[in-house]
């Protein structure tokens, strides 16, 4: 069998290992310091952003079709093996455009998605509104663009079932472990200096978000990923916003507010970037401007009690595209799928698929 550890439980990690554990010749273990979801995978939105994006050829447009894709079949059997119910919005995402916007744009885009076999419609205001009374349309708004098959998935019950299939599968789980360095000893296998002791494998994944960056410099290689802080709040309104019969992600100006249905709501997120390398602190004007935003797109919000807000440092590589999916240089048992930025829960189940196709070539 060929032993295969990953470091790093967020979803890319989970979805990586139950990808892997679908195949008996491959010994799996995941290693990971804390719990799953604590780090940017639990702050997360979920909202799938892919047909409605403007990547349309390349291997960013091919990550974002196959995680739709694959999302279609992986929430159901999730939860057949589970018994979780994981919360999974399919009325797409509306997208507000405000004065400025070049719609003919757009309209390329919907027809490049036809070629493809996706589907994107623009849609006027007068139809906006018909079918979300609750949103106030100012004069700015000049059209909405409508992706129906766009999704938005609640990340953290995801990836706790992930976890648990990858369980049942066979997958062994070391949560409390923490990684202090790494170390090639030939060519096919690598040791893992860890609080229990040193562990030997014949590959390694690092699929560890920001602590990517120091496990591979023990390696003399400083494979550069940052943080990007992000803020978002949940919300539980008195009264249903939307209809009862569509209920999308609505997003508009970089701000989204997410239906999880019984009158509650997600919104956000910030986007923080560290000052001169430093520690990113939260700046609560920031996520008041975003509820700001909000609030002037739903008014109804502004009656919203807020259950909780909460923050996640998102890992974004410097100086290359995100995501980073490759071997490491000059170690070809070491792979390393980390660095998604703002698309980790999109692009997770394309990513473990890139990652298994590697581990079994």
């Amino acid at each position: 069998m060929v032993r295969i550890a990953i470091i790093g439980c967020g979803i890319v990690g989970a979805s990586i290992a139950f990808e892997l554990s679908r195949f008996p010749e491959l010994k799996v273990t995941v290693l990971d310091k804390q719990p799953p979801v604590q780090g940017s995978t639990g702050a997360a939105l979920g909202v799938l952003m892919g047909v409605i994006g403007h990547k349309t050829k390349g291997r960013n447009w091919e990550l974002r079709e196959t995680s739709l894709q694959c999302y279609e079949t992986l929430i159901p059997e999730l939860e057949a093996v589970t018994g979780r119910k994981i919360p999974f919005n399919k009325q797409g995402i509306l997208m507000l455009c405000s004065e400025g916007e070049d719609l003919s744009k757009w309209e390329k885009l919907v027809a490049t998605r036809a070629s493809q076999g996706w589907e994107l419609e623009i849609w006027d205001v007068d139809r906006v509104g018909d079918r979300n009374p609750h949103l106030a349309l100012n004069p700015n708004i000049i059209a909405a663009i409508y992706s129906p098959q766009d999704r938005q998935v609640d990340p953290t019950v995801l990836t706790l079932a992930l976890v648990d299939a990858a369980k049942i599968n066979g997958v062994n789980f070391e949560f409390g472990v923490e990684v202090a360095g790494l170390t090639e000893l030939h060519s096919q296998v690598c040791q893992i200096q860890t609080t229990v002791g040193n562990l030997e494998f014949d590959r390694l994944i690092i699929a560890a978000g920001l602590g990517s960056s120091a496990l591979t410099a023990s390696l003399n290689q400083l494979v550069d990923i940052r943080p990007v802080l992000g803020q978002a709040l949940h919300l539980r309104s008195p009264n249903p916003l939307e209809n009862s019969d569509f209920a999308p992600v609505i997003t508009c100006d970089d701000v989204h507010i997410v239906p999880l249905g019984d009158r509650e709501y997600w919104v956000g997120a910030t986007v923080e970037f560290p000052v001169n390398g430093g520690e990113i602190q939260a700046n609560a004007d920031m996520l008041e401007q975003v509820m700001a935003r909000a609030i002037a797109l739903c008014p109804a919000l502004a009656e919203a009690t807020i259950i909780r807000k909460w923050s996640g440092l998102r890992p974004r590589p410097e100086g290359r595209p995100a995501p980073i999916i490759d071997r490491l240089s000059g170690n070809s048992n070491i792979l390393i799928a980390s660095g998604h930025y703002r698309n980790g829960v999109l692009l997770a189940p394309a990513t473990a698929r890139t990652i298994r196709e590697m581990i079994l070539q």
